[in-house]
């Protein structure tokens, strides 16, 4: 699942020690999330969405594998 988490922090100026504090998780949650290591938790998610005040759909997006 691909993510704009990066794109959006950058944007509104914010570090990844201040959203992890923000969101209840560590500087490295936040960085294996913007790298794809790591897909977050439903309720993670929508922390995030409701952090940046936009849809989850508009900060995650899932892209089907091909068969």
């Amino acid at each position: 699942m691909k993510n704009r988490l990066e794109e959006l922090r950058k944007q509104n100026g914010v570090r990844q020690e201040e959203l992890g504090e923000a969101l209840g998780v560590s500087r490295q949650t936040i960085g294996s999330l913007e790298n794809g290591r790591y897909n977050p938790s439903i309720i993670l998610a929508f922390k995030i969405a409701r952090y940046f005040d936009m849809p989850i759909e508009e900060i995650f997006i899932y892209e089907e594998e091909s068969k």
